[in-house]
């Protein structure tokens, strides 16, 4: 064996730890994230993050990792934003809007065809803007470049269609627009079902069912229709009972009832 020949099985030979510690980590990170979402746990979508952060400076070329690092820190960043007394957290939540771009960023530089991490960047830039018009000058054209690959690589992935629709609902005025989200959250639905039909991998993402539920029962309230609302927020909390947007939203258009 030539001294070459030696260092290249070594090297194959510590890359290959690394990618399995990597994977490791990763799975590590899901459970931990899928714990976080069900309790809507702050603490646990941090370690969550950590976990993914582990996993990408060991396999930095992997974008499943990045991927996985950037949806922990989306929903850490909701989590921050809408507890009570979340004027308290807006720097922490800026923070994990910040480095869920970055790590989506980095996901779909490693995988361009990344439908996911495309439509959930187009909707953090959507954050971003927060309705101010000098943000929305500078962000508005970062959303439409994410969204158009989001749709060509993801038009039957639900979470894509979920996202998306979410982004059609913040910026709907009329109600012509909130039926233009209507219809999108309910393919999303149609999607979501369909999902839950097929086996998943330990690394593969089966998160936003529940959510999209909840904010089909917010379009149908914007659409003035109280009773598919509250099937659409039973339907959510029956899933995930910590989801305080489907209880306020179940809380609004059933009062008086």
């Amino acid at each position: 064996m030539t001294r070459w020949t030696a260092i290249f099985i070594l090297l194959a030979a510590l890359l290959a730890r690394a990618n399995g510690a990597a994977d490791n980590l990763g799975q590590a990170g899901v459970r931990e994230f899928t714990a976080a979402y069900q309790a809507w746990d702050g603490k646990h979508f941090a370690i969550a993050a950590d976990r993914f952060r582990q996993a990408t400076t060991n396999a930095p070329g992997n974008s499943t990792n990045f991927y996985w690092l950037g949806v922990a820190e989306f929903h850490r960043r909701l989590q921050l934003q809408n507890q009570a007394g979340a004027a308290t957290n807006k720097p922490a939540a800026a923070m994990a809007l910040d480095a869920a771009l970055a790590a989506l960023g980095t996901a779909v530089k490693l995988n361009p065809s990344d439908a996911e991490s495309h439509a959930l960047l187009a909707t953090l830039y959507g954050m971003k803007i927060d309705g101010n018009l000098i943000r929305g000058a500078r962000f508005g054209p970062r959303i439409a470049a994410h969204r158009q690959p989001a749709l060509e690589f993801g038009a039957k992935n639900p979470r894509v269609r979920y996202l998306l629709g979410t982004c059609q609902f913040h910026t709907a005025k009329k109600a012509a627009a909130h039926r233009e989200a209507l219809a999108t959250f309910l393919k999303a639905q149609e999607l979501f079902e369909a999902e839950a039909k097929t086996p998943a991998g330990p690394l593969d993402p089966r998160w936003g069912y529940d959510t999209c539920l909840t904010f089909i029962g917010r379009t149908y309230e914007q659409l003035g229709d109280r009773t598919k609302a509250a099937d659409y927020f039973r339907k959510a909390l029956a899933l995930h009972p910590a989801d305080h947007l489907a209880k306020d939203g179940l809380a609004r258009v059933t009062e008086g009832k």
